[in-house]
């Protein structure tokens, strides 16, 4: 089953999309159909929408255990039934590229989809898609290192300059009697 972390960062790519989609329908329907297939091209190159190809599987696997656990007598009703509709739904992953291409050709100009196929379609392009992941997870580590030695070091500069204030203000404050010791 899909938790509701997992499923939120399933949807929120999805509403996104469909939002952006939607506010920029009227001027999305100005592309040329030559700008709608760079956007499809660069889409393609650039597995833009890959990222959403679970949705359904999920859905399919999610739905499968909530109705068997209700009733596990039918589960192969269930199995059958959820594979068949499931099957029959995943022609509408096209809607989900057009929208894309809706929402890239909106975004850039053709020439700027040409290029981004391009670049995306050659070794550098397909190298940078590859190795992405484990780029991005290098990346974060590093910066999680950096963060923490920055905030160290913030820490001890800030704590010798204070201490430095304390220290200075104390000498120059009058000490405090002291109570003559009693025998």
């Amino acid at each position: 089953m899909i938790s509701a972390k997992g499923f939120r960062r399933l949807i929120a790519p999805i509403t996104v999309v469909a939002l952006m989609a939607g506010i920029h329908s009227a001027s999305a329907q100005d592309a040329t159909e030559s700008q709608l297939a760079a956007a499809r091209a660069a889409i393609a190159a650039i597995h833009a929408t890959e990222q959403f190809d679970q949705i359904l599987p999920n859905a399919a696997r999610a739905l499968k255990a909530e109705l068997i656990q209700k009733d596990p007598n039918l589960e192969a009703l269930i199995t059958k039934t959820v594979d068949e509709k499931a099957l029959a739904l995943a022609a509408r992953r096209a809607d989900l590229e057009n929208e894309a291409a809706r929402v890239y050709a909106k975004a850039f100009t053709e020439e700027e989809l040409n290029a981004i196929t391009t670049f995306y379609n050659s070794p550098a392009g397909k190298k940078l898609i590859e190795e992405a992941p484990v780029i991005t997870r290098e990346v974060l580590k590093a910066a999680q290192i950096w963060q923490n030695g920055i905030a160290r070091d913030l820490a001890e500069q800030v704590g010798e300059v204070l201490a430095k204030q304390a220290a200075a203000a104390g000498a120059a404050a009058p000490a405090p009697e002291q109570e003559p010791a009693k025998q």
